[in-house]
Order: C-alpha cells, then structure tokens, then sequence
C-alpha cells in the first residue's frame, strides 16, 4: 500500500455514503505495499479499506473484485468489495477506478510458527478449489511475458555477477514453460502475492492464533497453481534475512495444503523450479520498484536483495517433497 493520490475526507464521505456503508468518522493513508493508493476508512458501520488503483484499469478491476466476492460468497475468508445500487463493484474517484471493502479482523503476523502456515496452507487449498468455479479468466500480468519484458529494464541496475544470474534463470523458466511437463500442471486462479503482510490472524483467548483472512488480490490471474504455492512458501517458511528453508513451516505448510488438495505428480517433481521462478519474480519487481520509482506521498519499496538471496537458496539447496516425507 501507498498513497498517491490524495483524496479529502469529503471525497471519501461521499463514496461511503453512495455505497450506503454509513457515514465516515475516520480516514488514514496507508503506507504499506507500493501499487495503489489505500486509506483506512471507519464509519458508523465498520471498518473499510478504500483503494485507488495507479496501474489497473476500469476494464482490468471486475476480474479481481469479482473474483473476491466469489471466494467470499464461497465461504473463503477474504474481504468483499461494496456494490452500489447498480451492482457496480467499481467506483470512480479522483479520476482513477475505486473500490470499497471490508477491513479484515486481526492483524499480519511477520513472525510466523508452524500454526500459522498450517492455516495459510489450508485456507490457500480451499482458495484454490474455490476458484476453480470462477466465471471469469485473465491473464497473470506479472507472469512470464511480463519478467520478459522487465528484465532488460533492469539490468543496467545490476551487478555483472546479477545480470549473469537474471538472464540465465530467465533462460531456465523459458525453456521449462514450453515443456509438455510444465504444460500439464494444473491451471486455476490465483492470488500471486500471498505474503505474510497480505494475510490477518487473530490471537484467541488462549494465545492461539486463528486465520482471519487473505487480503490484496490485484496481482491475482490464471496461472499454475503451483506458482501460487511456491510464493507463499518462499515468503512463509523461509528463514529471513538469508531466505533458507524452514523445514519445520515448511512441512506444516504443505501437509495442511495437501490434505485440502493433493499435489499432483508432475507438481510434486516440479516444486524446486516454481520455487525458483517464484523467487525470480520477486527479485526483478523489487529490481523495478528500487530502481525505477513511482513519485508517491508515502512510499515504501522493499529491497530486492531479499529475493535475490531467495533465488540462489533455491538454486544452490532445492526443497523437495521427498526432503519433506510428503
């Protein structure tokens, strides 16, 4: 999240009255994530997240919005954007598509046990089995065309010794997406960007802590369901700073993901390389982000040394299921 645009407390006022979600005593900017605009917003009704989106486009938003109100309406926990009288999910403000949600319970844990991936790795299961009955498809925009596309913007950023690992890892996810292997893994919608800050937990009055719901799903698209996998685990259960593997989230993570939805043998075999192209992705958007900065009022990038580190982990230590007894 970020801000901007800049939108007044009476621009606000006005779109949570038109929505009919009550009238509006709080509005704060967010200053998390880097894509759109986001303020906090609490009525006599609730709590809401409003966002401005800087990138997609009124054409581009009902896949997402309608997608979140699918899984929601499919007993998924994710935020569910406010409709107008018309039915419209998508709002204009301050010249830029809009939209209105619900404000999840809880809050990100940033230092996850076992616990909490289970329950990250069940919910994204269900997640997964949800969207298979999705009406409507996209493209995954920051899929491969994209990394294609990006890499040459970036690499004059770059070390020699990065460049060399750039272009040779984006050689690799080439020639292994025109694989009939890679072809053959199962296909659905995805959320693509599920972190440890795009999730809520609520600790119970026992210390434990209960899922509260997935958030941000405006880089979610059609794509192998193993990718989406493999970027939760590469946030969930590594190690930070230096993204080793985290055996025991690890196995906590996939055994509650495989019990909801069984792995199929060529995603089993396939693991170590989507955790590879996930890293990879990261890596060159945060590359982009660091380097090639949107002017914003509260702004935030996140340094792509994290996921540069990822990426040669997966590489130099694969996680296999077989090192998992899955």
């Amino acid at each position: 999240m970020a801000v901007y645009t800049e939108v007044s407390f009476a621009q606000a006022a006005g779109l949570m009255e038109h929505l009919q979600l009550g009238h509006l005593r709080t509005l704060e900017g967010c200053s998390g994530g880097i894509e759109n605009t986001n303020y906090f917003a609490t009525t006599d009704r609730g709590d809401f997240v409003l966002t401005l989106f800087e990138r997609l486009t009124f054409a581009q938003l009902p896949f997402y919005l309608r997608l979140m109100k699918h899984l929601a309406q499919s007993g998924v926990s994710v935020p569910e954007p406010a409709a107008d009288a018309l039915g419209n999910l998508v709002h204009p403000l301050q010249g830029k598509p809009a939209a209105v949600v619900n404000r999840l319970r809880g809050a990100c844990e940033l230092q996850p046990g076992p616990a909490h991936c289970a329950q990250v790795g069940a919910a994204m299961a269900h997640m997964h089995l949800a969207g298979q009955s999705f009406g409507m498809a996209q493209a995954h925009l920051r899929g491969l065309a994209w990394w294609n596309e990006t890499v040459p913007l970036v690499l004059p950023h770059t070390s020699t010794a990065q460049a060399a690992l750039l272009q040779s890892e984006l050689a690799h996810h080439n020639a292994l997406a025109g694989t009939p292997e890679w072809a053959a893994l199962p296909r659905g919608t995805i959320h693509a960007d599920l972190f440890r800050d795009n999730v809520m937990f609520e600790t119970m009055p026992d210390g434990t802590p209960r899922l509260g719901g997935f958030f941000d799903f405006y880089f979610a698209g059609v794509d192998t369901l193993l990718f989406d996998l493999a970027v939760a685990l590469n946030d969930w259960c590594v190690q930070l700073p230096q993204a080793s593997t985290d055996a025991q989230r690890s196995h906590a993570f996939l055994a509650a993901y495989l019990t909801v939805r069984p792995l199929t043998p060529q995603e089993r075999r396939l693991l170590p390389d989507a955790l590879r192209a996930a890293a990879l992705r990261f890596w060159i958007s945060r590359l982009w982000d660091w380097h090639l900065p949107r002017q914003a009022s509260v702004l935030q990038p996140h340094d792509p040394g994290r996921f540069e580190a990822a990426l040669r982990q997966r590489i130099a230590h694969p996680l296999t299921m077989e090192q998992l007894a899955l």
